[in-house]
């Protein structure tokens, strides 16, 4: 059955005076979680310089806040509508300055991984809210087009923000200033917030239930550690042990919220076909994606030989390009379909990474920049009209748990395309054979290669860093051409998934 969204009611077409303002208080929140995500991809030579951590500890770092954040979303989107969407954005962004300083500090790799941990508690409250916020401040359907649009692209500025700031604080001061940049977003955040928000919430939401937190937060997590260790490891029983306990625990979730009076999630959503396509859709596209964002700065700074502030720069077209799609989405999906804007995106994405396929260590700018502004726009174009499909058509009392869904989608993706896709460059640099006396910790990393080439004979280290730098770049090809073949089938699925989906017309 086609699933079309229907205008809303006049009595809901209400524009609340100071939404634009409120707006830009949640953007603030979106902006604090996108710049810590690509800040980080910067610093990983230095983190890996300074802490030493293992190939599999660098993983963790790059993935464990995804791997939390993802298990907690759905209860905290739902905690959210149950004790107000204000409050938890508030009282988790306070949260996330705190632990941002945690990250700053961590002096080795265990305590950087647990920072990163709690870091993913802490925003699973921010995006939900967010979200949420915005489908309950724009009622009117072009408007809410809008917010989310900008909602969507200042996502995306964040991506360039956090790069060259970050490469700026990495170029003179130490890696863990780069957290310490969301200490003054947080404060204006949680000031401006408290005087302009308003709050909002389910009337009748019933308890929150915690065996239904534990059950969501053991599944998630046990099934992309497993995806993870057996894509790096192979299968082994404890590997198969956590993928199946995590399966058991999430079908215990969705068994309890079947029975339940008043879910944490209403599972009857996913029987809307434009919201479930909106969902896989999102889930994929991230997880194409994923392994592109997370070593694009590896190769910048450790192949190019590019300072950071440089590679921040040079990463700057494709939020450039998600910027301008995400602010014009609204209205193409409009004027020609939903499903036409976000397969076409999607296509665009596929063939962008196709062509970082051909990329080497001596590869000009215009290709990867071009590369990277295709890529830019096609995700401003899908990741916009898919969150506004999925705003759309839910309640808005349910708002909280149907953009916690969004974010899971997310946030799913990106752990199990850095523990897929970052496994694959991994494997294939690891091979890599350099000069005898190469030691045994340059294949853990590039940025490790790096580090020992500094205390190696000048021609020793020179032949082993081009034997690194070779295997790294084919390990990225290989993640590459993975990324395309998944965003290629993407795009065809969801012109399939979305046939007659529509966005809600100013009733």
């Amino acid at each position: 059955m086609t699933s079309t969204l229907q205008p809303a009611p006049a009595t809901e077409a209400v524009k609340r005076p100071g939404r634009w303002l409120a707006l830009s208080v949640l953007v603030l929140a979106v902006l604090l979680v996108a710049v810590d995500a690509t800040v980080l991809g910067l610093a990983t030579p230095y983190i890996s310089e300074d802490l030493n951590p293992s190939g599999t500890q660098l993983l963790w770092i790059g993935d464990v806040y995804s791997f939390v954040i993802a298990g907690l979303l759905v209860s905290m989107g739902s905690l959210g509508d149950r004790i107000g969407r204000k409050r938890i954005l508030l009282v988790g962004a306070t949260a996330f300055g705190a632990i941002s300083v945690l990250n700053a500090y961590a002096t080795t790799p265990a305590l950087m991984i647990l920072a990163r941990a709690l870091l993913g508690v802490a925003g699973a409250t921010l995006m939900p809210a967010t979200l949420a916020l915005i489908r309950n401040i724009f009622h009117d359907p072009r408007e809410r087009s809008l917010a989310v649009g900008i909602w969507g692209a200042t996502a995306s500025a964040g991506t360039a923000v956090g790069p060259i700031a970050g490469g700026f604080l990495l170029e003179h001061f130490w890696w863990g200033s780069v957290f310490l940049i969301n200490l003054p977003v947080m404060a204006v955040l949680v000031l401006v917030g408290i005087r302009t928000l308003p709050e909002s919430r389910n009337p009748d939401p019933g308890p929150w239930d915690l065996l239904s937190v534990v059950l969501s937060l053991a599944g998630m997590i046990g099934i992309v550690y497993a995806v993870k260790e057996a894509a790096t490891h192979g299968f082994t029983w404890p590997t198969l042990a956590a993928g199946l306990l995590g399966a058991a625990a999430l079908y215990g979730f969705v068994h309890r919220q079947l029975t339940m009076p008043a879910p944490l999630l209403d599972m009857r959503l996913f029987r809307r076909r434009g919201f479930s396509g909106a969902v896989l859709a999102d889930l994929l596209t991230v997880l194409g994606m994923s392994g592109l964002v997370f070593f694009l700065s590896q190769y910048l700074q450790l192949v190019q030989g590019r300072r950071p502030f440089e590679a921040g720069l040079a990463e700057l077209p494709a939020a450039v390009g998600a910027v301008a799609a995400g602010l014009i989405a609204g209205g193409a999906a409009r004027r020609f379909s939903v499903r036409a804007v976000v397969s076409g995106g999607l296509a665009a994405v596929g063939l962008a990474l196709a062509a970082l396929t051909t990329l080497s260590e001596s590869t000009g700018y215009p290709l990867l920049g071009a590369a990277l502004l295709v890529v830019g726009i096609g995700a401003g174009f899908s990741f916009t009209v898919t969150a506004d499909v999925i705003l759309s058509s839910v309640p808005r009392d349910q708002a909280g748990a149907a953009s916690a869904v969004s974010e899971t989608a997310y946030e799913l993706g990106a752990a199990l395309g850095i523990a897929l896709l970052g496994s694959i460059v991994t494997a294939a640099y690891r091979d890599f054979t350099g000069p005898a006396g190469t030691p045994a910790q340059a294949h853990e990393s590039l940025g490790a290669a790096a580090e020992a080439a500094a205390h190696m004979p000048p021609h020793t280290a020179q032949t082993m860093l081009e034997a690194a730098r070779t295997s790294f770049v084919h390990g990225l090809h290989l993640a590459s051409g993975a990324g395309a073949v998944v965003l290629l089938g993407t795009a065809a699925a969801a012109w399939f998934l979305l046939r007659g989906q529509r966005l809600e017309s100013a009733g």
